[in-house]
């Protein structure tokens, strides 16, 4: 929900004929987003939301008792259950792909014959293709995802990134152009969580980038270095999406934030968006990403179909 939106919604109780207006507003300005509201008001960016850049940059408030405590059953372990939703998006089913570097694991959530938007997710260290299909851990983000794309036409996508290196990197590269093959008019984003980025860094600046059409950071390293690496990428202006919590001591806030400042003065008008979680640690983007947001603001970035 936009600020105008949240702001409404606050001012109901004080002016119900104003509150009403602004109301009837964001109904409209939602329904003329792809990915309709599912959810929300348990999802949603907690307020206050402090909007920077004209809304490319975002500072959300975290807190773990409110975030984890009293959302979870089971804090890290097991969300409440009006959190999630396992009706539209049917048991997932594992894949395998043979690649010039060996076979590749994934899952898949959603008919692979659906023609709407494909989400292709990449863990992080020491994970698999399990860890984004738990609909029950991260407070239900990724149920919420699943749910978003299903009832969107599109299709989930987790993978086996590996040691999440180049020769990883490589048959992910060969999945993502098949899939783009297959549904060339979908469009395809990566997702990359913590270490995983690199898997999105080494394909944003290789051959396999043209498969992409939008890109996510999700507690992920960044650089100067590498964005002016993905050649081919940034010349197709591909929009990227940073998520990042402050206290993250795995990768440095300040870091990512003087990698978001340094595209933005290179070029105003490059399609990037940073949303920073106060007092958020390595794990917060996943959990507090509001994936509807993200959606609908790659959705304004990148059309239907991206030929390059």
């Amino acid at each position: 929900m936009n600020n105008e939106c949240e702001w409404g919604f606050m001012m109901r109780t004080a002016s119900g004929f104003l509150g009403a207006v602004v109301a009837l507003a964001c109904i409209a300005t939602a329904s003329a987003e792809p990915f309709a509201p599912f959810k929300d008001g348990l999802f949603s960016y907690p307020e206050p939301v402090a909007s920077l850049d004209g809304g490319q940059r975002l500072d959300v408030p975290y807190s773990e008792a409110r975030d984890i405590d009293d959302r979870d059953d089971i804090p890290e372990r097991r969300v409440k259950r009006r959190y999630v939703d396992l009706k539209a998006i049917g048991r997932p089913e594992d894949r395998e792909i043979a690649t010039p570097g060996g076979p590749l694991r994934y899952a898949t959530v959603g008919s692979i014959s659906r023609t709407g938007p494909i989400l292709v997710f990449v863990h992080g260290r020491n994970g698999d293709r399990r860890l984004g299909l738990n609909d029950w851990s991260f407070g239900g983000n990724f149920n919420r995802l699943k749910n978003l794309l299903v009832r969107n036409d599109g299709i989930y996508v987790t993978v086996d990134g590996g040691r999440l290196g180049d020769a990883d990197a490589a048959r992910i590269g060969t999945l993502l152009q098949q899939l783009k093959r297959e549904h060339a008019s979908s469009r395809l984003i990566l997702a990359c969580a913590s270490m995983g980025g690199q898997i999105c860094w080494s394909i944003a600046s290789g051959s396999d980038a043209p498969a992409v059409d939008a890109m996510m950071l999700l507690g992920s390293d960044s650089s100067s270095d590498r964005f002016a690496a993905m050649r081919r990428a940034h010349k197709a202006r591909m929009p990227l999406f940073l998520a990042h919590g402050t206290r993250d001591k795995v990768y440095a806030f300040d870091r990512q934030v003087a990698f978001y400042s340094s595209v933005r003065k290179g070029d105003p008008t490059y399609p990037i968006r940073f949303v920073g979680f106060e007092d958020g640690n390595h794990g917060t983007p996943i959990r507090m990403i509001d994936w509807r947001d993200a959606l609908n603001w790659i959705d304004t970035k990148v059309g239907p179909s991206s030929p390059r």
